[in-house]
């Protein structure tokens, strides 16, 4: 299947590899990399703000249970259109006998 192919060019032919890896071995710098960093202060560090990244947390979060409901008081939920599970949650929510 690869008669049909080109071959690809002898190593020859190939441009040479242009690398700057004697350069960086000979930085001085290369041997303490922190050297231009400067040292961290308490001022510095009263300054920083910490983010937490993501959504925030709820104040009530949610919890997956599960129940058992008959057939028919679902299908009337559902049929109430979306948002049917947060309006079951409002009136679950509310203490027994309001």
């Amino acid at each position: 299947m690869t008669a049909n192919r080109p071959s690809s060019a002898p190593s020859s032919r190939r441009p040479p590899i242009r690398s700057e890896l004697t350069r960086v071995d000979t930085d001085p710098a290369a041997e303490r990399p922190d050297a231009e960093l400067p040292e961290l202060t308490d001022a510095m560090l009263a300054r920083g703000v910490l983010r937490r990244a993501g959504r925030p947390l709820a104040k009530d979060p949610r919890r997956q249970v599960t129940i058992r409901l008959p057939e028919s008081t679902l299908v009337a939920w559902r049929a109430t259109g979306p948002g049917w599970q947060t309006r079951m949650a409002a009136l679950l929510r509310k203490p027994p006998g309001e």
